[in-house]
């Protein structure tokens, strides 16, 4: 399999745990808050982690085996960008988070609609790590980059199902919402690896834009939803243990 199809179908097979996490909502109506807190936590952990080793660290030592001593300078420059990009994409797009509440522009759309546009913008980042992480050409990098994004999708997934629930959809609805989400990964992952493969110069630059993305993401989305309801100490468990793991797969299978 060619490393555009693996880094495309990893990026999908990322993207489908949102809808695998939200099975559990079949059975349950809620979930504790410390519960879904310390998992969101742990997901925000995986994505520390896999920004850390899986991006910063080779988007540097592929910066510097182009530009000779130049890697953490087009880091640094491509972090910020990446994270200016989200900033904007928040500001311009109307959105709304199920604890934080409303965000970007009025907009007539329905809550429901909302939610997706919100968990999209914070998808999309993830789609774009897996693909350029195939697109470097190191499987194992990619795979692992590809297992923590999965992972830290399935609380996410839940965390959409369930208040969907609360406000009255029906629970294959809301499974269903909870997986659409997920399908913008493959194009963010379509997006990476087509670029870094077809203009390796771009590698670094996708690797430091991709993490400035999610770094952007986890600070001002997810770690405020899981302080929002005063369960704070539990999320902060989850994201020591979620960065751990990510840290520990990352080692061994990069």
């Amino acid at each position: 399999m060619s490393i555009f199809a693996m880094g495309l179908l990893a990026s999908a097979l990322a993207g489908l745990g949102t809808g695998l996490g939200a099975l559990p909502s079949l059975f349950f109506k809620n979930v504790p808050d410390k519960i879904l807190n310390t998992m969101l936590g742990g997901a925000a952990g995986v994505m520390l982690a896999a920004t850390s080793f899986s991006l910063i660290v080779p988007g540097i030592e592929h910066g510097n085996r182009l530009w000779p001593g130049s890697g953490a300078y087009i880091v640094v420059a491509g972090m910020l960008l990446g994270a200016l990009v989200l900033d904007r994409v928040d500001k311009w797009l109307p959105h709304e988070h199920f604890f934080i509440g409303r965000e970007g522009p009025d907009s007539k759309l329905k809550k429901i609609w909302l939610f997706v546009i919100a968990i999209t913008i914070h998808n999309f980042p993830e789609g774009l790590a897996v693909g350029v992480g195939f697109g470097g050409g190191d499987i194992g990098a990619g795979t692992s980059l590809a297992i923590g994004i999965g992972l830290q999708n399935l609380p996410e997934g839940l965390a959409v199902a369930l208040p969907l629930i609360t406000l009255g959809y029906n629970r294959w609805a809301a499974i269903g919402v909870a997986a659409v989400t997920g399908l913008v990964e493959p194009v963010g992952g379509l997006l990476g690896v087509g670029a870094v493969t077809v203009f390796e110069p771009v590698l670094p630059v996708g690797l430091a834009f991709a993490a400035g993305a999610m770094l952007f993401v986890i600070s001002d989305e997810i770690i405020p939803e899981t302080h929002s309801k005063g369960k704070a100490r539990h999320a902060t468990f989850g994201v020591m243990i979620g960065f751990v793991i990510m840290m520990a797969m990352d080692n061994v299978l990069g």
